[in-house]
């Protein structure tokens, strides 16, 4: 081996007349590459809180705080993540898993500082805030000098395609359009086990759902219950906070989904066919939940409606150990979800197996009875120690219209064809409405139509004042009708039934809507009295909306019970009206029209029963 030179040593000397190399940041730039991994952005307009991408963090790297200058929607939260930079290894799994893509690794990944909490913060997007991503006050010195010089922050970017979560659904089975407008069987088929987990196994358990729920139900717990091949498990958790899955099953407005994470760039999850999934797996309710009634109480409650209100508010009392007595005037438990939603949605199968489980509870079910008929309301105040207004909106409107009263009404129409005895109808029908129950009433017509008059041409239209951007029907029955082949006139107005020589119905004069609402967002409709259409139909159906029967109050009673402005029955945060005693919830007290609404109701009013008949203010 040589020997070292003295003389070694002195070579360097050259160096000191070269300029020196300096990376003067962040005066002078570096340019990484184009997807290299620096600082993390997060978009807080997209951003719901999630916090998926906490959950992920192999390093604990990531915090959600609460940010109190954010205002959440239903389904969100005020939310943002934290980081710490003396954790984070940049492996990029955050914006991989990130479900609205708002969060995201920018190329800028110099910090110098001497205080080491300068290295945790909560990122934001520079495009959103006035400010750098990072806080000002610490970070003075960059801020000035990114002023100077326009930064390009585009770095590691989420990608659908490479995604950690999957966007798509599986795919629900159900019969072809072209094949159930031919008859009434029913139109999804439903998950089998396989389909069930492998669409459970998509849940972020993030909890949004949960948060826009109107009954906040615990859907992360019962869907990894069905992830885990538990079917069992999953229904005794459902059972906690909803005594009806079979029903919810299947026409749930399904709040939950439009909140779920994984919506915003893919398809949610099917929260409500999962729950069906259930709800039809465990064929025997009672050997899987093995409840019991609580210690009797020797308290007796009426409710008045086997709705879903009236349903669960028995249901939850039961359990408490109250006697509870249900009477509807129909032959069986559902409410006007047994006359109202065709078989093809919802078969009075799914909803007896509801029913007949919370009937083995020992609630005792008078149906056919109808209060203010077979028993008067007095009768029940006398007996009972509280009584419960479950009845729903069982009565259909009319337009009112020159010649409406030759005009049928959709409640009616649809609680015949749920019964044996199904309607005459004609090969052009015509309904008046834009809402979900006009789709009813449009898609049962066109199936009485196909079972009528086999291979000939017929006709159903629609006729409704919304346009297309406003009509209150769900996208979903809207596409399925459409599917079918129902004809939409959306943005025209009834202006007359008009009628033959022999008093026949011939057809529906309309006119064009120019407004629905007024600038306050009332219902104000006005009309371009020069443009008009006439549509043929020998059978007019009215779609319009429901309202109430309070017919079997004493007026006593009706005079002392309050109305909101929406002319809903005013109940307070234990679900009492202000008649003591009387409690309400479901369709009369909500603006909100629907099943799961009416748990939620339910939920406050046994509460607020039970509390206030063992002594509480109610």
């Amino acid at each position: 081996m040589a020997k070292p030179s003295l003389l070694g040593p002195l070579r360097v000397i050259k160096y000191l007349f070269k300029k020196p190399k300096t990376l003067r940041y962040p005066f002078e730039l570096k340019e990484p590459a184009r997807r290299y991994r620096g600082f993390h952005l997060n978009d807080w307009d997209q951003c719901t809180g999630c916090g998926n991408c906490a959950d992920i963090c192999p390093n604990d790297a990531i915090e959600m705080v609460e940010r109190p200058e954010i205002a959440p929607d239903p389904g969100e939260k005020n939310e943002r993540p934290r980081l710490d930079y003396g954790r984070c290894c940049f492996c990029g799994l955050c914006v991989d898993i990130c479900p609205p893509g708002s969060l995201r690794l920018s190329r800028d990944y110099f910090h110098i500082h001497f205080d080491t909490s300068t290295f945790v913060f909560t990122p934001r997007d520079e495009k959103t805030d006035d400010e750098t991503f990072l806080p000002a006050e610490k970070y003075s010195v960059l801020k000035a000098s990114l002023a100077h010089r326009k930064r390009d922050y585009q770095g590691f970017e989420p990608e659908i395609d490479y995604a950690l979560f999957d966007p798509d659904r599986v795919e629900m089975p159900e019969v072809p359009p072209e094949e159930r407008k031919l008859s009434f069987v029913e139109q999804m088929l439903g998950y089998d086990r396989e389909q069930a987990v492998r669409e459970a196994e998509r849940c972020l358990e993030c909890a949004l759902c949960e948060d826009a729920c109107p009954a906040h139900l615990k859907i992360s717990d019962y869907i990894e219950a069905v992830y885990e091949d538990s079917p069992e498990d999953s229904l005794r958790t459902i059972y906690e906070d909803n005594p009806i899955p079979a029903i919810c099953g299947r026409i749930c407005m399904k709040h939950c989904e439009d909140a779920c994470s994984l919506s915003i760039r893919g398809e949610p999850l099917a929260i409500r066919w999962l729950k069906r999934f259930v709800s039809d797996t465990v064929r025997n309710y009672r050997d899987a939940l093995e409840q019991s009634p609580g210690e009797p109480t020797g308290k007796r409650i009426a409710v008045i409606g086997a709705g879903p209100g009236g349903l669960s508010t028995a249901y939850f009392l039961r359990l408490l150990g109250h006697e509870v007595v249900v009477f509807d005037e129909l032959s069986g438990g559902g409410g006007m979800l047994r006359v109202g939603p065709p078989r093809y949605r919802l078969p009075e199968e799914a909803i007896d197996k509801d029913v007949e489980y919370i009937a083995s509870l020992g609630v005792d079910f008078r149906f056919q009875t109808r209060v203010g008929r077979d028993v008067e309301f007095e009768e029940l105040r006398d007996e009972f120690d509280a009584v419960f207004l479950g009845i729903g909106l069982t009565v259909s409107r009319s337009t009112r219209v020159e010649n409406a009263d030759r005009c049928q009404l959709a409640l009616p129409f649809l609680a015949k064809n749920k019964t044996e005895e199904k309607c005459e109808v004609p090969e052009e029908v015509i309904v008046i409405g834009g809402g979900n129950v006009a789709m009813d009433v449009a898609r049962e017509a066109l199936r009485l139509q196909h079972i009528r008059y086999p291979g000939k041409r017929t006709v159903t239209r629609t006729v409704s004042l919304e346009d297309w951007d406003e009509i209150p029907a769900t996208e979903e029955e809207i596409e399925e009708a459409r599917e079918e082949g129902v004809e939409f006139n959306p943005a025209w107005g009834p202006k007359r039934v008009v009628l033959d020589d022999q008093g026949n119905i011939k057809g529906l004069l309309c006119m064009k809507v120019n407004s629905v609402f007024d600038e306050e967002g009332r219902f104000a409709p006005t009309f371009h009295e020069d443009q008009e259409m006439f549509l043929e139909g020998r059978m007019i159906i009215e779609a319009i909306g429901q309202g109430a029967d309070f017919s079997f109050l004493p007026k006593e009673v009706m005079e002392r019970i309050e109305f909101t402005e929406a002319r809903k029955v005013r109940v307070n945060e234990n679900g009492m009206t202000t008649v003591p005693g009387i409690f309400a919830g479901g369709d009369i007290v909500n603006v909100n029209l629907d099943a799961v609404t009416a748990i939620a109701d339910a939920k406050a009013a046994s509460e607020g029963i039970d509390q206030w008949l063992s002594g509480g203010e109610g």
